[in-house]
């Protein structure tokens, strides 16, 4: 049993979390997520911890900003959208039970327990690595937030989730060499 509770967009994501581990789900009910919902986030994160695991997609980043703002050092848990795609689109529920499950056991939180200070990662280390201004800056963005566990975003949301998760420079430079080394 996950300790903590999983906040889904919805009943059809639950369904696929309940398929793979067992585990509480609170649902936001798509990305207009209300103030009740935001306030049974927050007992769940006081009283049990949270992990955010919405879909890879524009509503979905939607919704994780909204419970992040309001629970700033909740969990988060990423799907790649190869991952969450299905046939009639992406999403939670769409995925196989062992990619729900690798996701929950890279599960990333915003602190990580260690103290406050300058990030490991500098924005130069983006440019530098290809993953901003590069003709590929999005397919290597796409991976590497793969191998890093934060999932997908553009340069400048990428570079803020490497500060958020204190993303260490030996993670980084381990993530950029395997994609050296897959020719990305």
């Amino acid at each position: 049993m996950i300790r903590e509770m999983i906040v889904v967009e919805g009943k059809e994501d639950t369904a696929a979390i309940k398929r793979a581990v067992e585990a509480d789900t609170i649902e936001t009910g798509g990305s207009a997520v209300g103030e009740a919902v935001l306030r049974r986030i927050e007992l769940a994160h006081q009283r049990r911890g949270v992990i955010v695991f919405t879909d890879p997609d524009a509503p979905g980043e939607r919704i994780r900003k909204i419970v992040a703002a309001r629970v700033p050092d909740c969990k988060h848990a990423f799907l790649t959208k190869d991952e969450a795609r299905g046939k009639d689109g992406i999403g939670v529920e769409h995925a196989r039970p062992d990619s729900i499950r690798r996701a929950l056991e890279k599960v990333r939180s915003t602190g990580d327990g260690e103290a406050a200070g300058e990030p490991d990662i500098a924005w130069s280390d983006l440019l530098d690595a290809g993953l901003i201004v590069h003709g590929a800056a999005a397919k290597r963005r796409e991976r590497m937030g793969e191998l890093l566990g934060i999932g997908y975003a553009n340069g400048k949301q990428f570079y803020k989730r490497c500060v958020m998760f204190r993303i260490t420079r030996e993670e980084f430079v381990q993530a950029l060499e395997q994609l050296e080394r897959e020719g990305i």
